[in-house]
């Protein structure tokens, strides 16, 4: 019987070392799909052809902002849920971060790996959340 596919993680910063990075160290530590995408549009074009859970995405980007991209991609992928992130304070939107459903957690940055699997771990949709592949010192 074959392995059920895995749910991915979907990454979205426009600063493209910083979306690599994450995309890269949280791939080496889970056992799920992950994917980084420095365009917003680009991301959205591409979630018809991804099984996403969780969606980390940037609050500040050029193209649109986190929330324009959470409402459409919420759409697109209504089994995900959503978690911002931002090096910015967000009170002057607080109220329109509360409306969106869909956004299960927020991020200070800046932060490490485990701080954002963490994240992506509590606020997962299902049962089926990935692995840590590290070993935790006993």
């Amino acid at each position: 019987m074959p392995t059920p596919r895995k749910r991915a993680i979907l990454i979205v910063d426009d600063e493209k070392t910083y979306a690599e990075l994450m995309a890269r160290t949280m791939g080496d530590n889970l056992d799920c799909p992950v994917h980084a995408f420095t365009r917003p549009f680009d991301a959205l074009a591409a979630l018809d052809k991804l099984d996403v859970g969780v969606i980390v995405t940037d609050y500040f980007m050029p193209q649109m902002n986190g929330l324009e991209f959470t409402r459409r991609a919420a759409v697109l992928a209504p089994q995900a849920v959503f978690v911002l992130i931002t090096g910015h304070n967000l009170s002057a939107v607080e109220d329109e971060l509360s409306l969106l459903t869909p956004l299960k957690g927020r991020l200070q940055k800046p932060f490490g790996w485990r701080r954002l699997t963490d994240e992506v771990l509590r606020v997962w949709p299902g049962s089926d959340a990935p692995c840590l592949r590290v070993a935790t010192p006993a």
